[in-house]
Parts: C-alpha cells; sequence; structure tokens
C-alpha cells in the first residue's frame, strides 16, 4: 500500500475506494487475466482496514441510464429493477464489471439463465455414504424457478444429480451473488430419445426446491412450437468446457460464449453428408444445426447448453433455440454442430411442464 500502510485483501466490493465510487463507469473494473497482485483473486482487492466495509452492505454499481429504477422509501433512494419476463441477459455484467476477456469469456451473469449439471458421486465407491464429490456432466437451462432444459444423453446414466445456477468462474466463490446448488427431484426424458442416434435428445430436470432469482440468475425464454431461426441468423452458445468444477481444476474457468450462424436444415444435412457420416445420412427433424465457421464449435463447450439466439426489436433479450447435442470433429473443416431443435419440441416441453403443475407462461415471451 501507499506510504507503507496495511491493508487487506477483501472482495473488491467490500472496500471503499474514493469516498465509494467504486464500481461506477469504469473505475473498479476488474481485469479477470491480473495474476500478479498482491491478492490471491482477481477479484480481490488490497484495501486500507478504516476502508473495510461490513459483508452484509456490499457497494453496489450504480444502474446503467436505460435501466428501469424504482423508489425505495426505505433508503430514500432509486434502485435498479429488473426487467419482466424471460430471456434478458446482462451484457455488461450483472454488478461485476470485468475487463480482458481475450478467450470468449462471458461478462459475469452475462446469460443468467445457464446452468451447470453436476452429479453426485462418492469419493471412495467402498464408502457410498462417505465424502461426495460433484462432478461436472454438462450445461442446461434454467426455464422456470424449479426447471431446467438439457440434452438427454448427459442425464441418462446419472443417479444422483444437482444443478448449480448463477456460476461464473469454477475457480473462485468471491462474486457478489453467489452460485446456487439445488437437487434434482426428478427427470422426464423424452419417450422417443435413442441413444444410438440421439434422435429427441431433450430431458427436463425437475428442482427439488426452486431457485432463487437474482441478477445473476433468470430463466430463459423458449421459441413458440416450429418457429425457427432464419437461416445465418447469429447466436450464442455457452459453456464451460472442462470436466473439473472447483479448485481441482486447473484453469480459472470462466463461462464461456462462441457466435454462430444458423444453418439451414438441408444445408447442414449437405455438409454432415461430406463427413464419415456419408452421403445416405438423413438429418433428423428433432436437430437444427449452427456454426460451420472454420475454428470456431462448440465441441469446446458442453452438451446439454444452451443455443440463445437475440429477439428481434428487444435489445438484450434472447430466446433458446438449441441445445448443444453432437457434432463431427471439431469446427477444422468448417463442419456445422447439430443441436436440438426447441422449437419442434415445444409442445413436448409445455406437456410435461404443465402436467407437473407449472406454467409454461414463465419462459414465454
Amino acid at each position: 500500500m501507499p506510504d507503507g500502510q496495511e491493508g487487506e485483501c477483501v472482495s473488491y466490493y467490500l472496500c471503499n475506494v474514493n469516498n465509494n465510487t467504486v464500481i461506477t463507469d469504469g473505475v473498479g473494473v476488474i481485469d479477470i487475466r491480473v495474476r500478479d497482485g498482491p491478492c490471491a483473486s482477481y477479484i480481490d482487492t488490497c484495501c486500507l482496514i478504516p476502508d473495510k466495509r461490513p459483508p452484509d452492505q456490499p457497494v453496489k454499481p450504480q444502474p446503467k441510464p436505460d435501466q428501469p429504477q424504482e423508489y425505495n422509501p426505505e433508503t430514500d433512494t432509486w434502485e435498479a429493477t429488473d426487467r419482466e419476463g424471460c430471456g434478458w441477459a446482462n451484457p455488461d455484467g450483472a454488478d461485476l464489471r470485468t475487463t480482458g476477456e481475450v478467450n470468449g469469456e462471458t461478462k459475469f451473469g452475462e446469460f443468467p439463465w445457464m446452468v451447470a449439471i453436476l452429479k453426485i458421486e462418492p469419493v471412495n465407491e467402498n464408502e457410498p455414504d462417505g465424502q461426495k464429490l460433484n462432478v461436472y456432466v454438462g450445461g442446461g437451462s434454467l426455464i422456470h424457478p424449479s426447471i431446467v432444459l438439457t440434452a438427454a444423453h448427459y442425464v441418462a446414466p446419472s443417479k444422483a444429480l444437482r444443478v448449480r445456477a448463477g456460476e461464473w468462474d469454477t475457480q473462485s466463490t468471491k462474486e457478489i451473488y453467489p452460485f446456487q446448488d439445488r437437487d434434482v427431484a426428478s427427470v422426464e426424458m423424452h419417450e422417443d430419445f435413442n441413444k444410438g442416434n440421439l434422435f429427441y435428445d431433450i430431458a427436463i430436470l425437475f428442482l427439488a426446491k426452486p431457485m432463487d432469482l437474482a441478477p445473476n440468475v433468470r430463466v430463459a425464454c423458449l421459441p413458440p412450437p416450429r418457429q425457427r431461426q432464419d437461416d445465418g441468423k447469429r447466436c450464442f452458445a455457452t459453456g464451460w468446457g472442462k470436466d473439473r468444477f472447483g479448485k481441482e481444476g486447473r484453469y480459472q474457468v470462466i463461462l464461456k460464449k462462441i457466435e454462430l450462424p444458423v444453418v439451414r436444415h438441408d444445408t447442414c444435412q449437405a455438409a454432415l453428408r461430406k463427413t464419415r457420416l456419408g452421403r445416405f445420412f438423413q438429418l433428423h427433424s428433432s436437430f437444427m444445426c449452427a456454426g460451420g465457421e472454420p475454428g470456431k464449435d462448440t465441441c469446446k463447450g458442453d452438451g446439454g447448453s444452451p443455443l440463445s439466439c437475440p429477439i428481434e426489436f428487444e435489445k438484450d433479450r434472447y430466446v433458446q433455440s438449441g441445445i448443444v447435442a453432437w457434432g463431427i470433429g471439431c469446427g477444422e473443416d468448417g463442419t456445422p454442430g447439430v443441436y436440438v431443435d426447441v422449437s419442434n419440441l415445444r409442445s413436448w416441453i409445455d406437456d410435461k411442464v404443465a402436467g407437473k403443475g407449472y406454467d409454461p407462461a414463465t419462459y414465454t415471451y
């Protein structure tokens, strides 16, 4: 610290900097690449002892000019309110401003419907009641506080599953809003799912307890039945692309995003016929495609994760058109990746959701 004063490493939002003007318009922006600072975590800052704040009184950033606000009489201040409905992204991050994204890292809470699906396994197989591990299985999306949409082939073999919402950097638990874990109470897989060719590769997970909605935990919108995205529409696939969650991972693993164009069904089938699938390959109607740009593919991402496409005329709002399913290779030769077509299976989703007593309006826009 300057002048030889003593400081302490605390989370950036628990330190008064410049009389409380931290994280306004670039002040207090965090560089996710910083690795040689005085503190072990890039989310920490070296704070003078008198400037430390109580843990229950974090500094909050100023709301953006275009964000809706409401008056809070208790604090005599105007506070940012959340937009109504599903599918709202946080393109600047949810109360955590970052810089240094060079490998497609997302902002904190940028796609707040993205979830991680974990299976709970004993550390020692011979002691099933002993210590448990969270093993990363794949991605999914929150479509209702109690419901997650994912690919069937990731959850089919697993018994005990857990869903984590609001996760961002799997190596850090210091973000201003925590992740939330919920156990899965039941799994509904499509009755026509075929684990050989992955037709109808869709599953719904019903949680034992609902998620608490927060700036980093929100629900996705789903498209109306059979409303497919136009050829060339640019959408985002998200994922961590790693099999380790927590400190066992070797990297600072921040949720990644990759922008991909939607590819027409017949164009995609023609491209796939040039691969080892052969010239008679038929692309099933339960699939859609995206990608085909060399070196860009979701192979680095995760099965079960959402493909989120911008909703026309609604800035920062997205609809989940696909679920990452499978691909040939890793985008080296420009072959598109294959996704579950959510619009084609929307009626099935609504049927299962309503059958459990939940309202499909949650994910309808």
